[in-house]
C-alpha cells in the first residue's frame, strides 16, 4: 500500500495531543473540585450523583481501553514490531497494565505512551509515525466516550441546578456555553480522526470543520436543554427515561449487527456505550446508505424532546420560570430545526463522495473497515501501513456513501 496516501504524524498532532492530555487532567481536576463542593455544603446526593457519572464513565474507557489493548497484543506482527511502543504493553508487564486500568489509570498511561511516541517520531525524528497515528486514533475514540458519559450527562445536571435554585452566577453561564462548545468541538476532533483513512485530497478543510461544528452544536445543545428541563420537574423519573430509551437503543444496536470489537464481550460493551450516546446524538455504527436510519433517530428524537419539553412546560413553576420559558419553548426546537438544515449543508457539500469505484489501490495489509471504501483487507497485518482497525471501520461505515451520515 502507498503510504503517501494518508498524512503522516506531524508538529500538529503532537500538538492536539498534548493539549488533549492536559484539558484530560484539568477536566478531572475541576470535576473533584466541583464534587467536594457539593460535599463541604453538605448535598451528598449532588455529589454522590456527579462521583457516579465520574466513575462510570472512567469505568467504560478502562474497559475499551483493556479489551484494545488485548485485542493488539493478539496479533501477528505487533508482537515482535510495536509492543515497546506501548508503556506498560508487552506481555511480560501485563499484571501491571492490569493493575493500572483496575485503579483507573489505564486511559492516562494510553495518553502519556502517545506523547513520549510522538515526541520520538517528531521530535527526534525516530521511525514509528504509523503506530503514533494509532495510538492517538485510540484517543479519539476513547475522548468521545468519555464525552458523552460522562461531559454531556455533568452538562445537563449543571442546568437542571441552575433551573432548580433559579438563579446563576456569571461563571455558571460561561460554564455551561463552554461545555457545550466543547462537546460538540469533541465530535468534530473524532470526525477529523476519521478522515484520516481518506486519501489525502479528502482531508477536512476548515469550513467543512466549522460546518460539522455547528451542526452538532445545534442538535446537542437543545437535546441537553430538554433533559435539563424535564428533570427539573420530574426529577425521580429522569433515570427511568433514560433506562427506557437506552434499552431501546440497546437492541436497536444489537439489531444493526456492529461489529466493532474482536470479542462477544467487547462488542456488547460497545453497543451499551453507543445507547448512552445516542441518547444524546446520532453516531452512526454500520457501513451502507444510513439516510433513513438517521431519519428514524432524528424522528425519534424530536418526538421524545417534545415529549420532555410539554412535561416541562405543564408541571413548572410559572412564576420562576416567567422570564425564559417562552423564549426557550421558541429557541430550543427552532435551533434543532436549524441543525437538521446545516447538517443537510454538509452532506450536500462538504461530506466526500467516495464510492468503491473511486481508484483507491487494493491491498492484502489493511485493516478490515477499509473494505468499504475500495480497498481489500486482511484482518490481522498492520504492515507496511499500520493503521487502526476499529477507527478504519467507523471511516468505512462514516464514508461508503454521500448520504451516510
Amino acid at each position: 500500500m502507498d503510504s503517501s496516501m494518508f498524512p503522516t504524524y506531524s508538529w500538529l498532532d503532537f500538538t492536539f495531543t498534548v493539549v488533549g492530555v492536559c484539558t484530560y487532567v484539568f477536566d478531572v481536576g475541576s470535576d473533584l473540585w466541583l464534587a467536594q463542593e457539593f460535599f463541604h455544603k453538605g448535598d451528598l446526593f449532588r455529589f454522590g450523583l456527579w462521583l457516579g457519572f465520574m466513575l462510570t464513565s472512567s469505568l467504560i474507557i478502562q474497559m475499551f481501553s483493556w479489551f484494545w489493548l488485548k485485542y493488539d497484543l493478539e496479533l501477528k506482527t505487533f508482537q515482535t514490531t510495536h509492543k515497546h511502543m506501548i508503556l506498560f504493553g508487552s506481555e511480560r508487564r501485563l499484571r501491571l497494565t492490569c493493575f493500572l486500568h483496575v485503579f483507573q489509570l489505564g486511559f492516562l498511561c494510553r495518553q502519556v505512551s502517545a506523547i513520549w511516541q510522538g515526541f520520538c517520531v517528531w521530535w527526534r525524528g525516530e521511525q514509528g509515525s504509523e503506530y503514533t497515528a494509532y495510538l492517538t486514533h485510540d484517543l479519539s475514540m476513547l475522548r468521545l466516550i468519555e464525552t458523552f458519559c460522562e461531559s454531556t450527562p455533568q452538562l445537563s445536571f449543571m442546568i437542571y441546578i441552575m433551573i432548580v435554585n433559579n438563579h446563576a452566577r456569571i461563571v455558571q453561564y460561561v460554564s455551561v456555553i463552554a461545555s457545550t462548545i466543547s462537546i460538540a468541538w469533541m465530535v468534530v476532533d473524532y470526525h477529523r480522526s476519521l478522515r484520516f483513512f481518506l486519501p489525502e485530497k479528502s482531508n477536512q478543510t476548515w469550513l467543512s470543520s466549522v460546518i460539522y461544528f455547528l451542526w452538532n452544536l445545534f442538535l446537542i445543545g437543545p437535546r441537553v436543554a430538554c433533559v435539563s428541563l424535564f428533570t427539573s420537574v420530574m426529577s425521580c423519573y429522569v433515570f427511568v427515561h433514560f433506562l427506557l430509551l437506552w434499552l431501546v437503543f440497546l437492541v436497536w444496536a444489537s439489531l444493526q449487527g456492529t461489529n466493532f470489537m474482536d470479542s462477544k464481550a467487547g462488542e456488547w460493551l460497545y453497543r451499551a456505550t453507543v445507547g448512552i450516546i445516542w441518547y444524546f446524538s446520532w453516531f452512526n455504527v454500520m457501513e451502507g446508505r444510513t439516510r433513513g436510519r438517521s431519519a428514524i433517530y432524528h424522528w425519534f428524537i424530536m418526538t421524545d424532546s417534545a415529549i420532555l419539553m410539554v412535561t416541562w412546560w405543564c408541571y413548572r413553576d410559572q412564576e420562576a420560570s416567567q422570564s425564559y420559558s417562552l423564549i426557550l419553548l421558541i429557541l430550543i426546537p427552532l435551533s434543532y430545526l436549524i441543525g437538521l438544515l446545516v447538517k443537510m449543508l454538509y452532506y450536500c457539500c462538504f461530506h466526500p463522495k467516495l464510492r468503491q469505484t473511486q481508484g483507491l489501490k487494493k491491498v492484502s495489509d489493511v485493516p478490515d473497515g477499509l473494505a468499504a471504501l475500495g480497498m481489500a483487507v486482511e484482518t490481522d497485518s498492520f504492515r507496511p501501513a499500520m493503521l487502526n482497525r476499529r477507527m478504519a471501520r467507523h471511516a468505512a461505515n462514516f464514508y461508503r456513501d454521500t448520504w451516510t451520515c
